[in-house]
């Protein structure tokens, strides 16, 4: 069965937030690679146009995670509490996050995007194509074909970038060796490796 069937069923071929029954995507809740079925949602175009575009969200709409916070389904709970974090203006947000409990682990992969940390706690931070926050050191993937001009060669999608440094006052860029070259590279171009 298909990652998109099998979420399909799981939600009854409903938006897993709002219950709307047409125009419906599968989300991957970020970060997802090579997601599974329990690392996404189905969600409406309505939800999914918000989700990516938080100044065009309305909060009214969102008062539907008083139901769909309770869902059994891990993706379903982190997009929740992401989406409360979102609307932390509202009141009423603030009363169901106090009532939403994720486990240690869940915790962890909602706040893997920087949602919920303070303001003042957050630093300069690197964020790869899928909106997880990258360290000194760690091993990066490029998602597309990057022209190196002045090396004279194309760095490839899938080339692994190991030990990458991050470039002290731009969160947008990291640097790393590809084909024996050190290179600065765009973060938006690159996902962390696991």
């Amino acid at each position: 069965m298909s990652v998109e069937k099998e979420i399909q069923a799981r939600s009854g071929s409903k938006c897993e937030f709002c219950g709307a029954t047409n125009d419906l995507k599968v989300y991957e809740v970020p970060p997802a690679y090579n997601a599974k079925a329990n690392q996404c949602v189905l969600v409406c175009e309505t939800c999914l146009e918000q989700i990516g575009n938080p100044e065009k969200m309305d909060a009214n709409h969102w008062r539907c995670l008083n139901d769909s916070m309770w869902s059994t389904v891990p993706a379903v709970q982190v997009m929740a509490w992401r989406m409360l974090h979102r609307l932390n203006a509202e009141g009423w947000s603030h009363d169901l996050l106090d009532m939403l409990y994720l486990d240690e682990d869940m915790l962890k992969w909602a706040q893997s995007t920087g949602e919920g940390i303070p303001t003042d706690d957050l630093e300069l931070k690197h964020i790869d194509s899928n909106g997880v926050v990258l360290q000194g050191g760690d091993t990066v993937v490029l998602i597309k074909d990057l022209e190196v001009r002045g090396a004279g060669f194309t760095a490839k999608r899938g080339t692994a970038v190991r030990g990458i440094t991050l470039v002290a006052d731009n969160p947008e860029q990291i640097e790393g060796k590809v084909n024996g070259q050190q290179l600065v590279l765009l973060t938006k171009f690159v996902k962390k490796s696991t």
